[in-house]
């Protein structure tokens, strides 16, 4: 072997010693350490991804619980309270019981309530076609129907129900992780207070045109009359830009606006049938 072929194996042995002798020395530098409890807690997390707690995923949420100080600002919408309560568990804090939530969409504009006056030949996606045009109705705030909102929820808790219109939530499949709330241009999806056996009543118009010009694009559109304000003996209902909003987190569920409503915007979901009143035969004084 000459001495070139030796010096020159010398000289990577040397140079390869010395970069791994200056690798560890920077890596025990720069090394990051990470707490234990963070794969504790992404254990007990459904592992949905689905970024309805406000963080990049699950791992990401797993990290904020470990350095919070406190639980309380903290919420997984898919596991709910008892995903929340396994984490303070292994945190060894206290967690805080937070009401359910559910996607609503508010608007009741489908074919038979809210004619169509014109025909979009575009891009069929509603984030398009709401920079571009108000829709095929003469209601420039109701639901586009392209299904944005059906294309963004990972849990099949949207039924697109083209033939109307206007999609639906799927009360039992939504988790409330606010993708499809994001993906409305229009805002006409939001997360309310789930009730006991998914009753709800909502104001579902988001038309902020005044009365006339409200209920001649929809005949279901909210006119802005105040009755229902009026109505509510629990304060849950506001009126704004013409506009009726139940709070959800206010609403007794007691059903006194929706009688008064002269549009029927105001709707009941999952309630027994009234009870009719039998009419009472008044005899005429002889």
């Amino acid at each position: 072997m000459s001495i070139t072929v030796i010096y020159t194996i010398v000289t990577l042995v040397v140079i390869g010693a010395a970069s791994a002798i200056i690798l560890y020395f920077v890596a025990q530098k720069f090394k990051v350490f990470e707490d234990p409890r963070i794969d504790e807690v992404e254990g007990t997390l459904p592992g949905a991804n689905c970024g309805g707690c406000g963080f990049a995923g699950c791992r990401a949420f797993a990290e904020a619980c470990v350095k919070a100080s406190e639980l309380g600002d903290l919420n997984c919408p898919v596991g709910g309270n008892e995903t929340m309560a396994n984490v303070a568990q292994t945190l060894g804090m206290e967690a805080i019981k937070k009401d359910p939530r559910v996607a609503y969409i508010r608007c009741n504009g489908t074919c038979d309530n809210r004619p169509k006056t014109s025909t979009f030949d575009g891009a069929t996606t509603c984030a398009i076609a709401s920079s571009i045009y108000s829709g095929e109705t003469d209601c420039q705030f109701g639901c586009l129907g392209y299904g944005d909102c059906y294309d963004a929820c990972d849990f099949d808790a949207i039924d697109l129900r083209a033939n109307l219109g206007v999609p639906m939530i799927i009360d039992e499949k939504c988790v409330a992780c606010g993708a499809c709330v994001d993906a409305c241009p229009k805002n006409l999806i939001e997360l309310r207070k789930k009730m006991p056996k998914d009753r709800k009543v909502v104001v579902s118009c988001r038309n902020e045109d005044k009365g006339g010009v409200a209920r001649k694009a929809c005949s279901v559109a909210c006119i802005g009359c105040g009755k229902c304000v009026k109505e509510c003996p629990f304060d849950a209902i506001t009126l704004e830009n013409n506009l009726a909003y139940i709070d959800s987190d206010k609403c007794k569920l007691c059903r006194k606006c929706v009688a008064v409503c002269p549009t029927n915007s105001i709707q009941e979901f999952n309630f027994p049938p009234r009870k009719i009143k039998p009419e009472v035969e008044v005899e005429t004084a002889k």
